[in-house]
């Protein structure tokens, strides 16, 4: 995600991190169109009628395995999420323009190929929505669904004001005067030491609230975050280009659903609106109490909207 956050401690609530969602044997890897082999994992049944579900990450430049099995929906779907470059198992480009989201789309456009897959659907959280919006533009008959989770909107070339708004609305919370403070200065310094420290305080504004299973989740980010990748990934997108990839998205037929959380402060929810607004047939879902990662804050909701958008006719 554009801010990165990471986890403030509570002494009321224990710390208690969950058994990594882990791929029995070997990551399985692909040829992209450079030659480069990039890996990624799947999980959940795998055979005919379990459609798969591609998945991709966000951060910029974030390890995939955040996204853990997303709330349960791999107890139905058929999960493949590549690691971007950079990020997990797959190595660091050798040239940092291939960070860029227009080169991560064709790293896409090869998984696919090497799927087998004519067509299929994808979901893409925070900045990998902008992956997913630079394939979906550049090879719109693809997709037959598309799921886009907390999506900024800087392809739209807007930048809304309501997260600032929500995480406002959010002081009468116990972990808010911490998180203010931290990002107050997270703006002011430049050591990645303390930088990584702040983060971890401005943690909770991520989150619809602050237990466990949110202080697990993002206390794992430390370890997440590839800052090379992240640089590069807005890097070489001039304005005609994006022009170029807004017009690309009024030519997508498929259906889009853009999830949003009604206490994201990251995103914020405006932000998911203007991504719909940029496709045909883009709807929006707004979710009660969760923030940027409504798998961790309401699962079982979550994949019932993601599952039952996937299976409509």
């Amino acid at each position: 995600m554009e801010l990165g956050r990471r986890a403030a401690s509570a002494p009321d609530l224990p710390l208690i991190l969950p058994a990594p969602v882990r791929q029995a044997g070997p990551m399985p890897h692909f040829t992209s169109y450079d030659d480069a082999e990039l890996h990624y994992r799947v999980l959940g049944p795998n055979g005919p009628g379990v459609p798969p579900l591609v998945c991709l990450a966000g951060g910029p430049g974030r390890d995939a395995a955040y996204l853990g099995d997303l709330g349960g929906l791999s107890e139905q779907r058929h999960l493949v999420i590549p690691d971007s470059r950079g990020t997990g198992a797959s190595p660091a480009a050798a040239d940092p323009s291939r960070y860029a989201y227009p080169h991560l789309a064709e790293d896409l456009e090869a998984l696919r190929t090497h799927l087998g897959l004519e067509r299929f659907a994808l979901l893409a959280h925070d900045a990998g929505a902008a992956t997913a919006q630079a394939y979906a533009a550049a090879y719109p008959d693809r997709l037959t669904r598309l799921v886009l989770v907390c999506p900024g909107s800087r392809v739209q070339g807007e930048l809304p004001d309501d997260a600032p708004e929500i995480f406002a609305s959010r002081a009468d919370e116990p972990w808010w005067p911490e998180a203010s403070a931290a990002l107050q200065r997270l703006a002011e310094t430049s050591d990645l030491t303390e930088a990584r420290s702040l983060l971890l305080s401005a943690a909770p504004l991520a989150y619809g609230r602050w237990e466990a299973p949110q202080r697990a989740h993002a206390a794992a980010e430390a370890d997440q975050l590839n800052p090379v990748p992240r640089a590069g990934f807005w890097q070489g997108v001039d304005e005609p280009a994006r022009q170029t990839l807004l017009a690309g998205l009024r030519e997508v037929p498929c259906p889009v659903l853009v999830v949003t959380g009604d206490r994201d402060a990251v995103t914020g929810v405006r932000a998911g609106e203007l991504v719909a607004e940029s496709f045909p047939e883009g709807r929006t879902h707004h979710l009660h109490e969760t923030g940027h990662y409504p798998w961790v804050d309401e699962p079982s909701l979550f994949s019932q909207v993601v599952e039952e958008f996937l299976r409509a006719a």
